[in-house]
């Protein structure tokens, strides 16, 4: 892991809240020339701690105001299992994250959907087709109390 000075932290910071933010603001923000700024932003990416760069989406303004929480149990944890299961997955649209997990079930996935019926869609037309899978439990998203993507610095 790299080391990160407080220059380095308050970059992320900056960049975290606002990844478009020039050059020539964000050293004014962090209080550093530009040149210096730039090398230390290209550092980071090339580093890796900067992974990339997105536009963040309202689901809600994209029709997709429906968040559900899919624990699935697998029928074995064999190799060869998870790695079917993984191809499949990365393959179910509106599927946001999917999680290996330690607890009560293998994976957890978080799906957007426009609806329940949508919803209903996704499910049938791929979730009930991913292989391996012994048991599937869904939980709907009543309303989003805490939602980020900035790692604390």
């Amino acid at each position: 892991m790299l080391a990160l000075d407080a220059i380095d932290r308050r970059l992320l910071s900056v960049l975290q809240r606002s990844g478009r933010v020039t050059n020539a603001e964000l050293a004014e923000a962090v209080n550093l020339s530009a040149s210096a700024c730039h090398r230390r932003v290209q550092r980071l990416e090339s580093e890796g701690i900067i992974a990339r760069y997105v536009a963040i989406l309202d689901a809600r303004r994209m029709g997709r105001p429906t968040t559900v929480f899919v624990e699935i149990t697998l029928q074995s944890q064999a190799d060869e299992v998870l790695e079917a299961f993984e191809r499949a997955v990365a393959r179910v649209p509106d599927l946001l994250e999917c999680h290996l997990t330690a607890g009560t079930a293998d994976y957890l996935l978080k799906i957007l959907a426009r609806d329940t019926d949508d919803f209903a869609r996704i499910h049938r037309q791929y979730l009930t087709r991913l292989p391996g899978v012994a048991q599937m439990h869904s939980s709907f998203a009543l309303r989003t109390v805490v939602q980020t993507t900035a790692i604390e610095v």
